[in-house]
């Protein structure tokens, strides 16, 4: 009997010298589109590569063992790994989403809704009331993303599952902020874990890519099959690459919240500052569930700047190793204004809402040396005018 490996042994691992061809260490890319049947009305294990292709299932089978699930989807992007996830969804059927989700979900439900594909309730799924008002109109899914994107609020994803469970709902969980390597959602009690394997499990900003993971085989094949249907598989070029950032993905969010942890406790302390977002701090709200259901803070936080958006404006202009850039888990430290950037297709109500202001900045932590990076925010903050 095979012992269980360890997280980060699979990832370093999983599909590791064993090429049966020649012998390669690494697992080969397989660009091929087609496949040879080897005779007539006997296909192989492979036939076209929409439908499969031995690289993407290589990334595949090693994303669904990192998240503990039955199969992975690998597709062309996080939104399309989103879309997929919820594509058991019809016409009048209720899904329950975070109010204060990534702005590019925010716009898919929303133009899906207003398609007539299926009803959206945003819902502060911190607000037990507002969460029982919601779970009383029957939702088919509910959508979790914790930490949330950009405000690092944090979901008690148990009891959301347990809710979901209760009412006949499949339940999806956005993990990108965390990864396998600090959560795992399926353990929590999801149905489907959704990755935009752009950013931590590539970790490289050169690949944009998706993935599904299921708790259950067939809903896996399920989801494998409407992707294959609508064409929305992931290139095996993209898987490759994918696959070879997922090696290292332990070690550097190691590092990578080692060093966001040292510049929330910074920002938290001044006073151009006017309040510091990340989950690490003990005085997050959510800090002890974080505690409780993650293995680590992770390496995204936001902050307020208390001059608001001109105070921005000011601040973006001096950094000098923090470059102002969407998308985030790359080895480079990223700074985004969400108002502008990622959430501006958010109407302003839906933004005021959510809690998104002029001011607000997020960070996504890189592998630049810590005393760089403080520096920087120092130099940045330390420019602009007393508030």
């Amino acid at each position: 009997m095979t012992e269980p490996k360890a997280a980060r042994t699979i990832a370093a691992t999983n599909g590791v010298a064993e090429d049966t061809a020649y012998g390669a260490v690494i697992a080969p890319i397989h660009l091929s589109t087609t496949y040879k049947f080897p005779a007539f009305e006997k296909p192989g294990p492979y036939d076209y590569s929409r439908l499969g292709n031995p690289t993407r299932d290589q990334l595949a089978d090693t994303i669904a063992k990192l998240e503990g699930g039955a199969r992975a989807v690998v597709v062309s992007s996080g939104m399309a790994a989103l879309d997929l996830a919820l594509s058991s969804l019809r016409p009048g059927d209720l899904l329950i989403a975070p109010h204060d989700c990534y702005g590019g979900t925010h716009r898919l439900l929303s133009l899906r809704s207003a398609r007539g594909h299926y009803t959206v309730a945003f819902v502060d799924q911190n607000d037990p009331a507002a969460l029982a008002a919601a779970f009383a109109g029957r939702p088919k899914v509910v959508l979790i993303e914790t930490p949330s994107n950009p405000l690092m609020r944090v979901v008690d994803v148990r009891r959301v599952t347990g809710l979901a469970r209760e009412a006949g709902a499949l339940s999806v969980v956005d993990n990108t902020f965390l990864s396998p390597a600090l959560q795992r959602p399926l353990a929590l009690g999801a149905d489907l874990v959704v990755h935009a394997t752009t950013k931590f499990l590539n970790g490289h900003s050169d690949v944009v890519g998706g993935a599904v993971v299921a708790a259950d085989a067939k809903v896996g094949d399920e989801l494998a099959a409407w992707a294959n249907t609508i064409g929305v598989t992931g290139s095996p070029f993209d898987a490759y690459l994918t696959l070879r950032g997922v090696r290292t993905l332990f070690v550097r969010i190691e590092q990578q919240q080692k060093t966001a942890g040292r510049l929330a406790a910074f920002l938290a302390g001044h006073p151009a500052v006017a309040a510091v977002y990340y989950p690490g701090l003990e005085t997050h709200p959510g800090h002890a569930l974080a505690k409780a259901q993650q293995s680590g803070f992770g390496a995204m936080l936001s902050f307020e700047l208390a001059g608001g958006r001109e105070a921005v404006r000011r601040f973006v202009a001096v950094l000098q190793v923090f470059t102002l850039a969407e998308s985030l888990g790359g080895v480079e430290s990223l700074i985004s204004h969400a108002e502008t950037m990622t959430h501006a297709a958010m109407d302003p109500e839906a933004r005021a809402i959510a809690g998104i202001t002029g001011g607000l900045l997020r960070l996504s932590i890189g592998l630049e040396a810590e005393d760089d990076l403080l520096a920087d925010l120092s130099r940045a903050l330390d420019a602009l005018p007393p508030a």
